[in-house]
């Protein structure tokens, strides 16, 4: 039977979610190159669509799919579709957070163990024939106080992981206040994070009450001097604090796997500056968005949203 409906995939997936959708009737528009502009001429006749950071579902694309039933986002991070708008037109809007949480969490305990146990810096100095011990003397994980601030799918995953290294684990999260593991310290507010923490580990999502959530009062308010990890969205991190923060020597260690603005070659000549100058520091390690670019996390994300869709 010839397939009627159509969904557009503009994200790279797994053959799982184009076999599923296929299974489920619709013919799979395949756009994994597409650009904001030429997504109006591919969407018209749509009843679905797949999109990662590529696509913007604004208003206006929206209103450009009159058969829209449902987008689904590969990944977590709903801000790349106007969902209230979407919602109001009885659209679905479907997130895969299930499908690379796991891969956040292990890209944030690998950042952080490589930069605590000095392994980036001194890989780099073995291959340049320089053999050091002292200067790369580390520090372990165990008995340090970590402040996970978000608690949805990739801040539980990272909490389950650092069980393991008998460190003590404090969470917050503003809005996710329930089934809070056991040994996990539920923070009320920050102050507990502020007080303790030697290191602070961000897993909230982009929205307006996260903009620049580490700033430099943020920073000021650490009482002793600590390790930033983000894996969460690149603005949650104020580029310009973060290198305040370390000139100053209060924040003695970053793992940046995501940045205000990307890719870096977009920066604007000052924030490119500052992250010009953190790139020589060997006190910062950074990597370019991957964290849950795994190949197993793109079978996963590709499975849950198919078997969301098929929910619908």
């Amino acid at each position: 039977m010839k397939n009627n409906k159509k969904a557009l995939i503009a994200a790279p997936v797994h053959k799982v979610l184009l076999e599923g959708l296929e299974a489920l009737g619709y013919e799979c528009v395949l756009a994994e190159g597409i650009t904001q502009a030429s997504a109006y001429g591919l969407i018209a006749d749509c009843e679905g669509v797949i999109t990662s950071t590529r696509l913007q579902l604004d208003e206006s694309l929206i209103n450009a799919a009159p058969s829209l039933k449902w987008i689904g986002r590969m990944g977590s991070g709903m801000e790349v579709i106007d969902c209230k708008y979407a919602q109001s037109k009885g659209i679905a809007c479907i997130g895969s957070p299930e499908g690379n949480c796991n891969a956040v969490g292990e890209h944030a305990l690998g950042l952080l163990l490589a930069l605590v146990r000095k392994v980036v810096v001194s890989n780099t100095e073995m291959k340049g024939g320089v053999w050091l011990r002292d200067e790369n003397r580390g520090i372990e994980l165990e008995n340090k106080v970590i402040g996970i601030i978000g608690f949805g799918h990739t801040g539980r995953a990272l909490a389950k992981k650092l069980q393991g290294f008998d460190m003590r684990v404090m969470v917050y999260d503003k809005y996710n206040r329930n089934n809070i593991p056991g040994g996990i310290i539920n923070c009320d507010s920050l102050e507990p994070i502020f007080e303790q923490a030697d290191i602070v580990s961000f897993h909230v999502p982009q929205q307006p009450d996260t903009a620049h959530y580490f700033n430099d009062a943020f920073v000021q308010s650490m009482k002793k001097p600590f390790i930033l990890i983000n894996t969460s969205r690149g603005n949650v991190v104020s580029i310009s604090a973060l290198y305040k923060g370390l000139k100053a020597n209060k924040v003695i260690g970053a793992c940046l796997d995501v940045y205000e603005t990307e890719p870096i070659s977009k920066m604007k000549p000052e924030m490119h500056s500052f992250f010009q100058e953190m790139l020589t520091m060997n006190n910062v390690i950074t990597t370019p968005h991957i964290a849950g670019y795994t190949f197993e996390a793109l079978y996963k994300m590709s499975k849950t949203l198919v078997e969301k869709i098929n929910l619908i």
